[in-house]
């Protein structure tokens, strides 16, 4: 028997790799004698770029950036030199989570850092980079990666925009004359975990801002600013993508990538999948166990658990999920392939605990799940169930 384990990171508790481990623990308690084989997913947010260098090989590089809040910081970035192939990670540098709640704001913070993360693959001799948008604490559409990668984006008097998304309403003037012209040669694919437009009721701002600090106003604010700044690229450019699906992923990040980069938007789990050479270890399994922090309605946009799900149910390989929480309209999940979802806690529980025990409670599913199937297995067949057991 051989089962694929290919969880997504548990927010704040454990990486996608560290809970790989945790559910191969609770199959081996079962199922001694079964082929495990930990393949650890990311669909673009925090802790994909780990998930990445696990399953490719690549080697962990650090760069001198600024943070969201333009601080001097360190970020990581994968580094394959065989196929020069650069990762690199938006939450790395620009980072929600790395961000106390007291100093987030949607209104000044900037991607500066994801630029310089861009340079330094550059400088390695990238000639292939896949980015992973997602867990971002801005919302300035890619202003001030745009800035670090040598794009002006200029005042009514010439001078530079200030860093953040609500600057971008005193945008007068865009010139691109200055980008690395390194990025020409650079194939850049962007994994987005969200299909949203860049404005409108659905768009970054909107949707995103208020978990970024963002106040009602704000909102308002950051949606007319991105709007502008849409304006003047669709001017400079002769064409408008601010409606393209995942424009708005990242804060906006989406729409700065395809539009000014020339970036192919990916669907994160699709194209973490196809890098982790996820089919091939697909190949033979008898199940697919994955899970993340939270399974509910708006996974089905494309989070970890449903990608893997929709791959599995191609090749006749069930699939169940192990989340932390079960939220509403999780039940969509059947739908798209998802054979059975189990939520973690054991009964009531904090979230402190919930999370302390993340590992624990993963191991205990995981063998309940194991039993289970193995029971299924030895049940007779009903010849008139149509071969089901």
């Amino acid at each position: 028997m051989k089962v694929l384990i290919a969880p997504d990171s548990y927010k704040d508790a454990l990486s996608a790799r560290e809970a790989a481990a945790a559910i191969a623990r609770g199959l081996r308690r079962a199922l001694p004698e079964a082929e495990l084989v930990e393949c650890p997913m990311g669909d673009g947010g925090e802790g994909t770029l780990d998930a990445l260098l696990a399953s490719t090989g690549a080697e962990r590089r650090t760069a001198a950036v600024h943070d969201a809040l333009d601080r001097p910081a360190e970020a990581a970035w994968g580094w394959h030199a065989a196929s020069r192939t650069a990762y690199v990670e938006l939450a790395e540098a620009s980072g929600l989570q790395a961000l106390a709640r007291a100093e987030r704001t949607a209104l000044t913070s900037t991607t500066r850092g994801v630029g310089e993360l861009i340079l330094a693959a550059l400088e390695a001799g990238a000639e292939r980079l896949v980015l992973t948008l997602g867990g971002s604490a801005t919302n300035d559409a890619g202003a001030g990666m745009l800035a670090a990668l040598g794009a002006r984006l200029l005042d009514h008097a010439g001078r530079p925009l200030p860093p953040g998304g609500a600057a971008l309403a005193g945008l007068a003037r865009l010139d691109l004359s200055g980008l690395d012209p390194r990025l020409a040669g650079l194939r850049i694919e962007t994994a987005v975990d969200v299909d949203n437009p860049l404005t409108g009721p659905r768009g970054a701002s909107a949707v995103f801002g208020p978990q970024k600090g963002a106040s009602e106003a704000d909102v308002e604010r950051l949606d007319a600013a991105l709007a502008h700044f849409a304006d003047r690229v669709a001017e400079t450019l002769g064409r408008d993508e601010r409606d393209h699906p995942g424009a708005g992923a990242a804060g906006g990040m989406g729409f700065a990538a395809g539009a000014l980069l020339n970036a192919e938007l990916r669907p994160g789990i699709e194209l973490v999948m196809d890098q982790a050479g996820f089919d091939t270890a697909l190949a033979d399994s008898d199940l697919v166990i994955t899970g993340e922090g939270q399974l509910d309605g708006q996974s089905l946009a494309g989070k970890t658990p449903i990608g893997i799900a929709r791959r599995a149910r191609e090749r006749g390989v069930p699939t169940v999920v192990l989340a932390g929480r079960l939220g509403d309209g999780w039940q969509a999940a059947h739908d798209e392939g998802v054979s059975a979802a189990l939520a973690l806690a054991d009964g009531p529980m904090a979230l402190e605990e919930a999370l302390a025990r993340c590992a624990e409670l993963l191991a205990e599913r995981a063998e309940a799940v194991a039993r289970l199937f193995m029971l299924s297995r030895s049940q007779p067949r009903d010849p008139h169930d149509g071969g089901r057991t």
